[in-house]
């Protein structure tokens, strides 16, 4: 029997509002918050002919942007935006380099047996970073050719962020049990 003022909706219907607000971009934001604001360093590591330059850097990653897609299926993009200090050290003199730049990272929203959300992250490749290195000298512009400066930038980037999407914690929150949830609500309230 119908209950007055009820706007009944199919079960496919209801799945689609359940995923739509469950998985939002400041939930999505939120379970990587601890990836905002962080740093690494790298190096010194050898670069260019025969490993004469010494690369190291500090790399600072600033507030993730969110934006979210809603189409036959929900998927983010995430621009994570970096600012790198750069020294390159040729042992005769030493060159440092500001650089900026961002990291595009993509997920997907699935549903799984029995009861699952789960956000699929692409993992990051070189080809999603993006930077500006701005050399001050002519020198130095040559000596980032030379040494491959902005793949070993990337390089690095890449797999911190890749290492940091896999951990235990980020990845618990992307995994989300909803049946084991429910049964937790559900036994909460008889109590």
């Amino acid at each position: 029997m119908d209950q007055p003022n009820v706007d009944y909706i199919s079960y496919e219907e209801f799945g689609r509002r359940f995923i739509e607000h469950a998985v939002t971009a400041e939930r999505v934001r939120g379970a990587l918050d601890d990836l905002a604001g962080s740093s690494f360093q790298f190096g010194p590591i050898g670069a260019g002919p025969g490993r004469i330059a010494k690369i190291s850097a500090d790399v600072d990653l600033g507030d993730i942007e969110v934006t979210r897609y809603v189409l036959d299926e929900i998927t983010f993009e995430l621009v994570i935006p970096i600012k790198v200090h750069l020294v390159i050290d040729l042992a005769l003199d030493v060159h440092r380099f500001d650089v900026d730049g961002n990291v595009h990272v993509g997920l997907r929203v699935r549903t799984a047996a029995p009861l699952r959300v789960i956000v699929d992250v692409e993992p990051s490749k070189k080809k999603d970073v993006r930077i500006d290195v701005s050399p001050q000298t002519i020198r130095g512009g040559l000596l980032r050719i030379v040494a491959s400066v902005d793949q070993e930038i990337k390089r690095f980037v890449v797999k911190y962020i890749n290492n940091e999407i896999e951990k235990p914690h980020i990845q618990a929150a992307r995994d989300i049990d909803v049946a084991a949830r429910i049964d937790s609500a559900w036994a909460h309230q008889q109590s």
